[in-house]
C-alpha cells in the first residue's frame, strides 16, 4: 500500500481506501470478510456516509480493536427517516444520527463531512445556519478531530474552500465527470448515462477546484472513480471501450491535491482486484488514449496522465505541471508549500534541454519545455 498525507490535517491514508456503502444491507459475515481483506492489504480510511444504525455497527463490529488504527470518514446531516436516505438540516435530526455515529465508532470521527454541498441552497442551509455552529462545536470538543465536506459540484465546492473551515473533502472524480459542463448534475448520469454530446474536454472548473485544493491545503478523497460501474462497462461506457480499474484508480490519483480512492467494495474479492493496480505496469494504468479521442476544447492543458514519459533529465513532468498550474492561479503569491514541493523534486525545470520527446509523446499537445522555463520561474526560490 501506498500512503499520502490528506492536505492539511497531516494524517497518512492509504490511496485506495475503502466506501461501505455496498455493504449496507449485506449480512455480518460478508461485511466482515471485506473489510478483513481492506486492513490486510493497507487500507486505512472507511466512509460511512450510510445513516442506517445496522450498517454502522456491522462495520464498527467488524474493524474491532483495529478502529484506533484507521480514519473514519463520517457525515453529519446524513440521515435514515422510515428507512430511506436522506439529507436533512433540521437539527435534532442531525445531531441525533451523527451522535449515535459516535457512540458506535468510539466517541470520535476522524473526519468529520458536511453532508452534500451541491447548491447554493445546500450551501446556505449549512453555513448561514446553527448547523456549522453545531460541527465547529463538535471538532471543539475532540468528537470530530477534522471537518470536511461532501460535494459533486466544482462551483459549490470552491465557495466552501474560501470559507476556510473544511480541511478535507470528498469528491466525485472520474474522467467521464469531468468532461460534464460545471451545470450537469451528476446523478442523471448514474439513471441514464452519459451524454458524451456534452463532453467538451476537461471542464476548466473541475480543473480549477483540483488546483485550488493543492493551494490550499485541502485534501481530496475521492468517490465515484468508476461512475457507478459503468466506466467499466461495454454497454454503457461513453468512451470507445470500458476503462479498467487500474485505469479509472490511475485517473483520480493522478489529480492534484488527491489522496485516497475510496473503492465501493462488497466483497474480498473486489479488494484484491483492486490491490493489482499496484502491480499494474505504467502501460495497463495509462488512460490518455481513451480521453485523447474525445472531443477536447482544453487542448494545450496537462491532464497529469504521465504519457509524455520516460524524460531523459528525469523530470517528472507531471508534477512540475501540477505544481506549475496551482502557481498560475496566483502569481504574485504563490503558497510557500508549493515551492517547497517543487524544490524537493530530484529533478527541476531548469534540467529540462527542450529535446521534444515529452512533446511528441503528449496526446493534448501540451508546450511542455515552455511550461518547464515558466516553472522554474515561478517556483524556484
Amino acid at each position: 500500500m501506498i500512503y499520502r498525507e490528506l492536505g492539511k490535517t497531516g494524517k497518512k491514508v492509504s490511496v485506495i481506501g475503502h466506501g461501505c456503502e455496498h455493504l449496507d444491507g449485506k449480512p455480518y459475515s460478508q461485511a466482515k470478510e471485506t473489510i478483513e481483506a481492506a486492513l490486510e492489504n493497507g487500507v486505512n480510511i472507511f466512509d460511512v456516509f450510510m445513516p442506517g444504525k445496522e450498517i454502522r455497527e456491522n462495520i464498527a463490529r467488524a474493524l474491532g480493536e483495529k478502529r484506533k488504527d484507521v480514519f473514519i470518514q463520517g457525515h453529519i446531516g446524513s440521515t435514515d427517516i422510515n428507512q430511506q436516505y436522506d439529507i436533512s438540516r433540521d437539527m435534532p435530526t442531525v445531531k441525533r444520527f451523527f451522535e449515535d455515529e459516535l457512540r458506535i465508532f468510539g466517541g470520535y470521527i476522524d473526519f468529520g463531512m458536511l453532508f452534500f454541498i451541491d447548491s447554493d441552497e445546500d450551501y446556505k442551509n449549512v453555513f448561514d445556519t446553527e448547523f456549522i455552529t453545531y460541527v465547529e462545536r463538535l471538532k471543539k470538543q475532540g468528537d470530530i478531530r477534522h471537518i470536511g465536506f461532501s460535494s459533486h459540484n466544482p462551483e459549490t465546492a470552491a465557495k466552501v474552500i474560501e470559507t476556510g473551515v473544511a480541511e478535507l473533502m470528498l469528491f466525485s472524480i472520474n474522467p467521464a465527470f469531468d468532461m460534464l459542463p460545471p451545470n450537469a448534475y451528476v446523478f442523471d448520469h448514474f439513471e441514464k448515462g452519459f451524454g458524451t454530446e456534452l463532453f467538451r474536454g476537461i471542464d476548466p472548473k473541475r480543473a480549477q477546484i483540483y488546483k485550488l485544493c493543492t493551494q490550499k491545503q485541502i485534501g481530496i478523497t475521492v468517490m465515484k472513480a468508476f461512475g457507478a460501474g459503468k466506466l467499466l462497462s461495454a454497454e454503457h461506457t461513453p468512451f470507445e471501450k470500458p476503462m479498467t480499474i487500474a485505469q479509472c484508480l490511475h485517473y483520480a490519483l493522478s489529480r492534484p491535491a488527491v489522496s485516497s480512492v475510496m473503492g465501493g467494495f462488497k466483497t474480498a474479492a473486489e479488494v484484491a482486484e483492486a490491490m493489482n493496480y499496484f502491480s499494474a505496469t505504467e502501460e495497463e494504468k495509462d488512460y490518455s488514449e481513451i480521453i485523447s479521442k474525445m472531443r477536447n476544447d482544453f487542448k494545450g492543458n496537462c491532464v497529469y496522465c504521465s504519457h509524455c514519459q520516460p524524460c531523459p533529465a528525469q523530470i517528472d513532468i507531471a508534477a512540475v505541471n501540477k505544481y506549475l498550474d496551482i502557481a498560475r492561479l496566483d502569481k504574485g503569491s504563490v503558497p510557500p508549500s508549493v515551492k517547497s514541493h517543487y524544490k524537493s523534486l530530484a529533478h527541476r525545470g531548469d534540467e529540462c534541454t527542450s529535446c521534444g520527446s515529452c512533446e511528441s509523446r503528449c496526446p493534448f499537445g501540451v508546450a511542455v519545455a515552455d511550461n518547464m522555463i515558466e516553472a522554474e520561474k515561478l517556483l524556484a526560490f
